[in-house]
């Protein structure tokens, strides 16, 4: 699956986007611990850790917006990181 990263999800993962091999059968819930499991420099100065946006992000599973984290996943997936933000 890959996982792209927007806005200070970007900035707390350190990266745009990264792959990830996971067993069939996998869940969008089984990807972020995966997400987190990875080592990852601090963010820079007044982003929040990534752990605490992906528990106040929404997310695009091939560009569908999918709330349950129970979904599997399939192995060509494409899963957007979308953190809060403001403005209008």
């Amino acid at each position: 699956m890959n996982v792209r990263y927007f806005a200070a999800a970007r900035a707390a993962a350190g990266v745009e986007e990264e792959r990830f091999e996971l067993p069939a059968g996998s869940t969008m819930e089984s990807l972020l611990c995966a997400v987190l499991d990875v080592d990852r420099p601090a963010p820079p100065a007044g982003t929040p850790p990534l752990g605490r946006l992906l528990s106040r992000s929404s997310f695009l599973l091939n560009e569908v917006a999918v709330r349950d984290r129970s979904v599997v996943l399939g192995p060509n997936d494409v899963v957007d990181v979308l953190p809060p933000f403001a403005g209008g």
